[in-house]
């Protein structure tokens, strides 16, 4: 979560982040948290749809890795910015650029120690209708819009009023 449970606004995203769309709507995300500031909470849930993207799952886990070390938001930047390149080597090679303790990360991923946390998130996608990824959530709306800046600021000013 980035930003305040009190903000007027929540905007949850289901991700994955091997996924083009995702890529594109992380962008739409970081533009929205800076012209709303502190009247966005943004909660990220991962939904690794791995018949399609098969790195997707250990990306995630890689970012809950990271999040063990307080560089959860850090991964999961990186991993958006590099999303067409996700194999095993390059989630080292991004933790170390982040000054992981790769014994630790590697410990981590290796030993599935997160895919509890994942799985708890696709079930909670998936008991609220979400089938592909992003899925987007407006203070518990479900969002069906185009995935633009300006359509998610309009679908956001509604929920808000």
């Amino acid at each position: 979560m980035q930003g305040s449970l009190t903000a007027p606004i929540t905007l949850v995203q289901y991700g994955d982040y091997q996924c083009p769309h995702c890529a594109e709507a992380y962008l739409i995300i970081q533009a929205l948290q800076q012209q709303l500031g502190e009247q966005l909470c943004f909660v990220y849930r991962h939904f690794p749809c791995h018949d399609i993207h098969p790195d997707a799952q250990h990306a995630a886990e890689a970012a809950e890795a990271a999040g063990s070390q307080d560089r959860f938001w850090q991964m999961h930047d990186c991993l958006y910015r590099n999303h067409q390149e996700l194999s095993n080597g390059h989630l080292v090679e991004y933790a170390s650029r982040l000054d992981l303790n790769i014994n630790q990360f590697l410990r981590e991923v290796t030993g599935d120690m997160h895919v509890n946390r994942i799985q708890q998130d696709l079930q909670s996608g998936k008991a609220s209708g979400v089938s592909t990824t992003p899925a987007f959530f407006i203070n518990n709306y479900r969002y069906n819009g185009s995935l633009t800046q300006d359509a998610l600021l309009t679908a956001i000013e509604l929920v808000k009023q």
